[in-house]
C-alpha cells in the first residue's frame, strides 16, 4: 500500500466513519417517531454506470447491487415497512440488453431465489414473496424456483415482498383490462360496477392490503418511473437521489424517509 492509499484508508477509517455514524444517529432521531410508509417501492438504478465510472465490468455492479438490495430489504423490515416492491428487471430490458449481460443477471436472480428459499429473515418476518411480470420471458429453471418461493411463503401475511421481473407497467394494465372484459362477458362483472377500486383488484398488486406505494425511491439521479407501477403510483410520493444503487447507504434510505415524513400528501387535491 502506497502513501496515497494509506492516507485514504486512514481518512475513511478514522475521520469519515465516526462522522457518518454520528450523522446516521442524528437522522434516526429525526425519523424514528414519524409516520412510516406502509408500502415502499424501489427502482435500484445505476449498477452499470457505477461499475463503468470505476472502469469495472458491469457484472460487478450487478453483483454489488444485489448485495445492497439485501441490506435495503433488511432496513425496510427493521423500520416496520409492511410491503416492499422492487423493480428488478423490465420486460424491455430482457428484450434489448446484451445476451451475455442478461445471462449474468439471470444467474444473480437464480441465486437470489435460492437464498430466499433458505432465508431466516423471510421466515422471521413472515414475508410473502411474489414475482410480478412476464414469466414466459424467464428460463424454466427460474420459473421453477419462483414457484417454490411463492409456494413456501404463500401463507405468510405479516409482510410482503414483490419483485418485478420481466415486468411492464403498460402490460400490467392491459392484462387487467383483458381480465375484466372476460369477467364482463361471462357475467361475473357488471360494466356499471367497473371503477377505480375494482380495476385495482385486477392488477398484479390487487390482493395486497395496501397496493399503492406510499413512497417510490429511485437512485442514480434519473427522475422517471420507467413504466413502473403506472396505475399504482398515481398518488405516490417520489424520491430521487443522486447516488448509484451500489453506493446507496442507510443514511440515504433514512433521508428518503425523512423527506416523506415532511411532505403533505394531497392525493390529487
Amino acid at each position: 500500500m502506497n502513501y496515497k492509499e494509506s492516507l485514504i484508508n486512514f481518512i475513511s477509517r478514522y475521520v469519515l466513519k465516526p462522522v457518518y455514524l454520528v450523522y446516521e444517529k442524528w437522522l434516526w432521531f429525526q425519523i424514528k417517531d414519524g409516520v412510516k410508509p406502509r408500502h415502499i417501492a424501489i427502482i435500484p438504478d445505476g449498477n452499470r454506470r457505477w461499475a463503468r465510472s470505476l472502469r469495472l465490468n458491469p457484472t460487478i455492479g450487478h453483483e454489488l447491487g444485489y448485495e445492497r438490495m439485501k441490506d435495503v430489504l433488511k432496513w425496510c423490515l427493521d423500520l416496520g415497512v409492511k410491503i416492499i416492491t422492487v423493480y428488478a428487471l423490465s420486460k424491455e430490458n430482457i428484450e434489448k440488453r446484451d445476451p451475455e449481460e442478461l445471462k449474468k443477471l439471470f444467474s444473480i436472480f437464480e441465486r437470489g431465489l435460492h437464498e430466499l428459499l433458505k432465508s431466516d429473515i423471510i421466515d422471521k418476518y413472515k414475508v410473502r414473496v411474489r414475482i410480478m411480470g412476464r414469466r414466459d420471458t424467464l428460463s424454466p429453471r427460474i420459473r421453477e424456483l419462483i414457484s417454490k418461493v411463492e409456494e413456501k411463503t404463500k401463507y405468510y401475511d405479516d409482510r410482503f415482498l414483490n419483485i418485478a421481473l420481466g415486468y411492464s407497467g403498460r402490460e400490467e394494465i392491459i392484462d387487467a383490462v383483458k381480465k375484466i372484459i372476460k369477467d364482463v362477458i361471462s357475467g361475473n362483472v357488471n360494466v356499471e360496477d367497473v371503477n377505480e377500486e375494482l380495476f385495482s383488484k385486477y392488477l398484479y398488486t390487487g390482493d395486497l392490503p395496501h397496493p399503492d406505494p406510499d413512497l417510490i425511491i429511485r437512485t442514480s439521479g434519473e427522475e422517471r418511473l420507467s413504466g413502473f407501477l403506472l396505475w399504482q403510483s398515481a398518488y405516490s410520493e417520489l424520491y430521487f437521489c443522486e447516488v448509484y444503487w451500489p453506493e446507496f447507504r442507510r443514511i440515504d434510505f433514512w433521508r428518503a424517509i425523512r423527506s416523506y415524513q415532511r411532505r403533505e400528501r394531497r392525493f390529487g387535491r
